[in-house]
């Protein structure tokens, strides 16, 4: 039986009138660049991450610089970011002339390791990115507390919806920066992201960040860029966003069969399966296993499952220090283990909520069958 790793057209099969529809009425309107339909979707997303504001963005790589930029991070200082994301991360930190602070990670749930921050602060340090990696968020309260007063950015590209404390993503730090890649749990149909914020000074700020830091029209107060979301987008979004939380409480259902079947498949010893720990809630933007033996393992359960026609992919092969493009930086020298172990040992399987029952039985029927 094949499985792919994600099957959107299930999704769009539910909601393809009502999208037809909105996208039509845009087509219709002829109003493509910001307007009602931006403004009804930020509106309502801010709300949903219990925030007081919430601004589109054209992707959520944008989502992250212009985050920065907003907090005049630039050439000379330093952001401490987790040593094991999505290049995007670091990448933007690069971008703008500041120096990544690389930092390992907890196994415990593959985010930034809080005990290891404060280390790594200096004077240079103006923001810290903790990454809430496939869609669950660090110890908050332990990172804050490492942080004392300077600004989070959360990378919450892979978590819209995740808790810590009954507190969504976006509303744990002075910028939540989320993706809607089609991909991620809320998916637009190409690449758009999003900014949440509760300052009101930083929300001003980022608005006009996103048009050329103009306002009113063709009057620059700062260098910005064109990080518009397009309306389109934005009209898509706003219809899937009120199923959102029924689709992340199917992840969540089909992690836990997974839980189950890989218990009875006696695979305990042989697998670290991801676990929603204390006070958080995991929205699984990816189920993630590790398997103990590391990369002989991983690769033949891998090349397997592939053969088979079941869908897998590796998220991440390499750690951020272990990319060429950040081999001159000063943190990249170091050794980062948990890192390591995840880079060689993780691989993510299908958890997307229209999944069956006998299609998770087949994964891992057949995981079973290539670790035999």
């Amino acid at each position: 039986m094949a499985v792919p790793l994600l099957d959107l057209k299930l999704q769009y099969a539910t909601l393809r009138e009502e999208i037809l529809r909105v996208t039509e009425e845009v087509y219709a309107s002829q109003h493509f660049i910001l307007g009602k339909r931006v403004d009804d979707f930020e509106r309502d997303f801010a709300k949903y991450c219990q925030s007081k504001y919430a601004i589109g963005l054209s992707s959520g790589t944008d989502a992250l610089l212009i985050a920065l930029m907003v907090l005049g991070i630039g050439r000379g200082d330093e952001v401490i970011v987790p040593a094991y994301s999505f290049f995007a991360t670091a990448g933007v930190v690069h971008r703008l002339g500041a120096t990544p602070v690389f930092v390992d990670i907890n196994v415990s749930d593959y985010n930034i390791d809080a005990k290891q921050i404060e280390e790594q602060i200096t004077q240079r340090t103006r923001a810290i990115m903790p990454v809430y990696l496939y869609g669950q968020t660090p110890d908050m309260e332990a990172v804050k507390r490492a942080a004392r007063n300077i600004p989070l950015i959360e990378d919450a590209a892979q978590a819209v919806g995740a808790e810590f404390d009954d507190r969504r993503a976006g509303s744990l730090g002075a910028i939540g920066c989320f993706s809607f890649f089609p991909t991620k749990n809320l998916g637009a149909f190409g690449d758009a992201g999003a900014v949440t914020t509760n300052d009101d000074k930083l929300a001003e700020r980022l608005i006009d960040l996103r048009v050329h830091g103009m306002r009113p029209k063709y009057y620059h107060r700062y260098v910005g860029g064109n990080f518009r979301i397009d309306a389109l987008q934005a009209a898509i979004l706003h219809v899937k966003l009120p199923h959102l939380d029924r689709w992340s409480e199917g992840r969540r259902r089909n992690a836990a069969f997974y839980e189950q079947l890989f218990a009875e498949a006696n695979l305990s010893e042989r697998l670290v399966l991801p676990q929603e720990l204390p006070r958080r809630r995991h929205v699984f933007n990816q189920y993630v296993i590790r398997f103990r033996d590391g990369r002989p393992a991983r690769d033949r359960v891998m090349e397997h499952l592939k053969s088979v026609g079941v869908g897998c992919e590796i998220y991440y092969p390499l750690t951020l220090p272990q990319q060429e493009c950040f081999a001159n930086l000063p943190s990249a020298k170091e050794h980062f283990r948990n890192s390591e172990r995840a880079a060689v040992g993780s691989l993510a399987i299908p958890i997307y909520p229209e999944l069956t029952r006998d299609q998770m039985s087949e994964v891992v029927r057949e995981i079973a069958r290539a670790l035999a």
